[in-house]
């Protein structure tokens, strides 16, 4: 590989799918990663990162970033040996966009000759093998050599990046990469920068204790007025910060549907109560008793409708669909007569509405609908529900994560429609809002919008591979005016 004829065979040797013992000397994650590289279409000869963010777009996500409050120790350890060694210190998101670019100011002005820049997005999918990119692959520190990149531009360079986890939800953060001419990389360059991600890591931690333990402190006296009853004080990710009258808590407890109840492991039941800075957690005394069934259900963009009752398929009506939606949306329950309202308006009928209940029942089993009033004895598992909390936090990564697309689209129901038109407005004015490109990207992939297929046009770059598919939605969504 040290001409363009042996890297020209070995690209053609991986398009064929051949072995890497076969392909030539290489690394197993390169020749691996080589092969994702080539199956995204990245050309080899002709490749430039897509520039996803503006300039001036690149502060605001920086303040936005998690990283952003350990930026000076992350300086203070890399920068001035990255300065003096002729590297750069390179900083992206989770999804390999690069927010933060410090270092030699020659090798800077390298780098701006190759697109290394900020609000550059380096993913293998969009540039191919590179120490960011790969690192989020194998969500591990990678060292990527010289002629080890796929595209021929960035020979020149050696980078070494290891990723940044949350260390609560354990989710990837982004990437500290340090990057440098290949002459100037030292062996121990890994090892410096894997460490600066524990360092990094370990005052992410500090922080959540910290906070954490100023929100114990600001709420002991909801745990006091429980007087000996069981309880706890649970931070917004779930973290049991504080206990009264129960030690056998996990450590970590999922309130991430914003139910009003929740079933702990053991199989008694809690009431979860809003706190300005997290919950409040009234456990059932007493011994463990029944944990509900779990009822799933999946019905963003469903056309065919169905629940899963403990890992049990159940076929559903789309009207059968729509009572479980409503009493999903109604934990404390409903009356024939609310239920018969939400379901098929001024003119529905309590009578009917007690005989699709009363079938219902036959099909899930009774014990997971309750009467007087209607209400499901079931923990509810609900896209549609789980996806109000990101919404509300104004997360709308985490919030098209879930989407797929309207609640029940076929459905006329009053109660479901005003849910699904309320909902989609709330994430579409979020996405717009943002104007996140991977964000609106997925949202419209659900769910065509002509704004937010316009705003992408605008916004991703002229190569990126993504374009073709947007442009051509955009043609049928001003076709079918």
């Amino acid at each position: 590989m040290k001409d363009a004829s042996a890297y020209t065979f070995l690209v053609g040797q991986l398009r064929a799918g051949l072995p890497a013992s076969r392909a030539g000397r290489q690394r197993d994650i390169v020749s691996e990663s080589w092969k994702r590289s080539l199956d995204a279409d990245i050309d080899p000869d002709h490749g430039l990162p897509p520039v996803v963010y503006a300039e001036t777009d690149v502060p605001d996500l920086r303040s936005d970033h998690p990283l952003a409050s350990v930026m000076p120790s992350l300086r203070a350890m890399l920068v001035s040996i990255a300065d003096e060694a002729e590297h750069i210190m390179l900083i992206t998101d989770a999804a390999g966009h690069l927010l933060w670019r410090e270092g030699n100011a020659a090798v800077r002005h390298q780098a701006d000759k190759v697109l290394l820049t900020e609000g550059t997005r380096w993913t293998e999918e969009a540039i191919g093998t590179n120490a960011m990119g790969t690192a989020l692959v194998l969500d591990g520190p990678v060292v990527i050599h010289g002629s080890e990149h796929l595209v021929r531009l960035y020979h020149p360079w050696t980078c070494a990046a290891a990723p940044v986890h949350d260390p609560e939800t354990r989710e990837v953060l982004g990437v500290i990469d340090i990057t440098g001419p290949l002459c100037t990389m030292h062996p121990s360059t890994l090892a410096l920068v894997s460490a600066a991600a524990q360092l990094a890591e370990s005052q992410l931690q500090a922080r959540v204790n910290l906070r954490n333990e100023r929100f114990r402190l600001r709420n002991t006296r909801h745990l006091s007025g429980l007087r000996g009853s069981p309880g706890a004080l649970v931070s917004p990710t779930g973290r049991v910060v504080a206990t009264e009258s129960c030690d056998d808590l996990p450590s970590r407890v999922d309130v991430r549907g914003g139910q009003e109840t929740l079933w702990l492991p053991d199989g008694r039941a809690a009431v979860v109560e809003p706190l300005a800075e997290g919950f409040l957690l009234r456990i059932a005394p007493g011994p463990a008793g029944r944990r509900p069934p779990l009822l799933s259900l999946r019905f963003l963009g469903a056309q065919d409708t169905k629940a899963l009752l403990d890992g049990r398929e159940i076929p559903l009506t789309l009207r059968h669909a729509e009572i479980l939606t409503l009493l999903a949306l109604h934990p404390k329950g409903m009356t024939a007569e609310q239920l018969a309202l939400v379901l098929y308006g001024e003119a529905g009928n309590p009578v009917t509405a007690r005989a699709e209940i009363h079938r219902l029942r036959t099909q899930l089993g009774a014990s997971a609908i309750s009467t007087k009033p209607y209400r499901l004895d079931a923990e509810v598992d609900a896209d549609f529900i789980n996806v109000r909390q990101p919404l509300r936090e104004r997360r709308v990564r985490d919030a098209v994560a879930l989407w797929r697309g309207p609640l029940l689209p076929r459905s006329n129901a009053p109660g479901v429609r005003s849910e699904r038109e309320q909902t989609l407005a709330q994430l579409r004015r979020l996405v717009l809002e943002r104007r996140d490109l991977d964000a609106l990207y997925s949202f419209v992939r659900a769910t065509p919008d002509q704004e937010a297929l316009e705003s992408l046009v605008g916004g991703l770059p002229p190569a990126d591979s993504r374009q073709e598919w947007v442009r051509s939605q955009l043609r049928a969504c001003t076709t079918d005016e």
